[in-house]
């Protein structure tokens, strides 16, 4: 369980309520969405102003997606009852009502729904819920809310594809949403680890279970979602596949199982008895995806990995090793998941098979230099040629 510590300090001459926790990019996007967040550059923290009503608001946004809140610093009965601004229940706005039934009948995933459905929320209460909007009233939003409180790049292109649907729904006059532009993607390239990384995270890694989700993540690629979803009905031991039901863009696949995996897989249904998923936790639920962060971070400090790894990194790693031992881009393509080629494009840029065969021009010009140097022919880049 994901742990959070609530401070209370002084901010923008204001008390406020601080809110610490260890790095963690889904609880942050949780967090996000509940109005009245702010970050703070100055003290490192995301905050909220202190008041009672304020104080239930979080606790409740927290404790309901399961994170535990340590509020020892707080003396809740001292806080002030509210500053004077009433905030309704999202669902006693009928705004936000139709917008997520809108988006229920667009057959949009939960987690989809309620990203789109905070940005609109959000967005109308700094307008306060008037009924017509301008494009100006968007930029003054995006600058004020968007941009200055440091949201991602990603965020803010969400935040945009919401409000292009907010307004084809209510039929804004003003509105011409073929001009509200999303900015472009940052474009990052995979962290991955060494094929000689993996096997020491696999083996440093005690606990069998832990071993075994995290050998079948790398083995197979698999999202931490998709391995979180994973029945035991659907791993086909026969014929070597995985069966992957309606995993991201509602697409069904298969994926390889590694026959190095089986001994592994053997070895761990003799010693825990799962009943429906592959990995299951108390009361043969599904396992979270917390709890392989937890893990995952463990076995890297004991193989001594000092990258950032996470479960995706384990799926990049298993892209880029596949494109490096000569499988075809499509293949691979089709054993990802991914809609366009262009998205598994980008193992072509961290692959290490033909960058080995390209030498720089340092090692070319010191090489030539060798060559026609008949007195000193062990020269070196670490001694002073000008002696």
């Amino acid at each position: 369980m994901k742990n959070i510590a609530l401070y209370e300090f002084r901010h923008h001459q204001q008390s406020q309520l601080g809110i610490r926790f260890g790095y963690d990019r889904e609880m942050i996007n949780h967090i996000k969405t509940l109005d009245g967040i702010s970050w703070s550059n100055t003290f490192g923290c995301f905050y909220i102003r202190a008041n009672r009503q304020n104080f239930h608001r979080l606790f409740a946004h927290l404790n309901n997606r399961g994170y535990y809140v340590d509020y020892s610093a707080i003396n809740s009965s001292a806080l002030p009852d509210s500053d004077k601004e009433i905030i309704l229940p999202e669902n006693d706005r009928p705004q936000i009502l139709a917008f997520r039934s809108y988006l229920d009948g667009k057959r949009y995933s939960d987690s989809t729904i309620e990203t789109y459905t905070a940005f609109v929320s959000k967005f109308l209460k700094y307008h306060d819920f008037k009924e017509k909007y301008r494009l100006a009233d968007v930029d003054r939003f995006v600058e004020k809310e968007i941009a200055a409180k440091k949201y991602s790049i990603s965020s803010h292109r969400q935040c945009i594809s919401a409000l292009k649907h907010y307004f084809e729904l209510t039929e804004q006059e003003e509105i011409d949403t073929s001009k509200l532009k999303r900015p472009d993607k940052s474009k990052y390239l995979p962290g991955v680890l060494s094929k000689e990384e993996v096997i020491d995270l696999l083996r440093a890694t005690r606990n069998l279970k832990h071993r075994c989700i995290l050998a079948l993540i790398y083995s197979s690629g698999l999202r931490i979602g998709e391995l979180i979803d994973l029945k035991l009905d659907d791993i086909d031991v026969d014929r070597r596949q995985i069966l992957i039901r309606q995993a991201k863009g509602r697409k069904d696949r298969y994926v390889m199982l590694a026959e190095s995996f089986l001994p592994l897989f053997y070895n761990y249904l003799q010693s825990y008895t799962t009943k429906i998923y592959f990995a299951e936790g108390l009361s043969h639920g599904q396992y979270t995806a917390s709890a392989v962060r937890s893990f995952l971070k463990e076995s890297c400090r004991r193989a001594r990995i000092r990258k950032r790894v996470t479960p995706h990194t384990l799926r990049h790693s298993y892209a880029t090793h596949m494109l490096e031992n000569g499988i075809d881009l499509r293949y691979i393509q089709a054993l990802l998941g991914h809609s366009r080629p262009e998205t598994t494009m980008i193992y072509t840029h961290v692959t290490q098979q033909d960058l080995a065969k390209i030498r720089s021009p340092l090692d070319e010009s010191l090489r030539d230099l060798m060559e026609r140097s008949k007195s000193d022919p062990n020269l070196r880049l670490s001694r002073n040629i000008l002696d």
